[in-house]
């Protein structure tokens, strides 16, 4: 660690590397996301309420230890990722479920937050890239863009499959073909990495839950109807197994000279 001539902590970077396995892990955690928070709240009969002080809970716990570590911990980091997507999707449904909000309203409440996240981040740090998540400043705006994302993505993609009746079929594959739309985007050069990135990821939260809701819902309700245990225990595994993988592996971490070379551009740049 070290010290920014304005005082600010600095560290190497603690995100990830933007490959093809972050992707398919993201993915996998928002339906995790999904899942698990009506597996707790149905099935192990929490309730709404009690999940969400749990959940909260552990969330908070766990960016405490995030925020002390001076670098990407692979289990840390998606361990962190995949409470958001709970505690995001619980947010959601507390305000759907106990407070009788609109769908519509909690996507134009959340977009809106997630608009001024990202306004207050650009003007405090003149950039949005999570490459130079160097900061703990930085790393705030960061995790508190992922909260909104999370919330956003689950009052959108309820709206679509739920409230407006598409199914979830259907927002897998609206949701999935504009990820696909995007990617395209990038590598034509029609949008840049930071804009495609923060799209894919907004995107990649309805569709994870689309996913999840048409693995576990009943079929009267448009699921395939498997169960919300053996969905969570098959994703969670396939999920571990990737982090370990990338923990023994490095292949999402830049090398420690990559990482010192980004924090010196960035340091040059600031």
């Amino acid at each position: 660690m070290t010290k920014s001539q304005s005082g600010t902590r600095e560290m190497l970077c603690k995100v990830p590397e933007i490959t093809l396995y972050f992707w398919i892990i993201k993915i996998l955690a928002t339906t995790v996301g999904e899942t698990a928070a009506d597996f707790l709240n149905v099935n192990l009969g929490f309730g709404l309420t009690g999940t969400s002080y749990v959940m909260g809970i552990l969330l908070v716990a766990i960016l405490i230890y995030q925020f002390v570590k001076l670098r990407y911990v692979p289990w840390l980091y998606w361990l962190t990722v995949i409470l958001i997507s709970i505690v995001g999707t619980l947010i959601t449904d507390n305000l759907t479920d106990n407070f009788g909000v609109p769908l519509w309203i909690s996507t134009a409440v959340f977009t809106g937050l997630l608009a001024v996240t990202f306004i207050a981040w650009y003007v405090s740090e003149k950039t949005l890239s999570i490459h130079s998540i160097f900061t703990t400043r930085r790393e705030l705006f960061y995790w508190a863009a992922i909260l909104f994302t999370f919330a956003l993505g689950t009052a959108g993609g309820d709206l679509a499959t739920e409230g407006i009746g598409l199914g979830y079929l259907t927002g897998v594959l609206i949701f999935g073909g504009l990820i696909v739309v995007t990617t395209i985007a990038f590598y034509t050069h029609i949008s840049n990495a930071v804009l495609a990135f923060w799209i894919a990821y907004v995107l990649t939260r309805p569709l994870g839950a689309s996913i999840g809701d048409l693995l576990t819902q009943a079929p009267k309700d448009g699921g395939l109807g498997f169960s919300h245990a053996v969905i969570n225990a098959v994703f969670f595994a396939v999920i571990v197994a990737l982090i370990a993988y990338l923990t023994v592996s490095g292949a999402d971490r830049p090398t420690e000279e990559q990482a010192q070379a980004k924090r010196r551009a960035w340091r040059g740049n600031a």
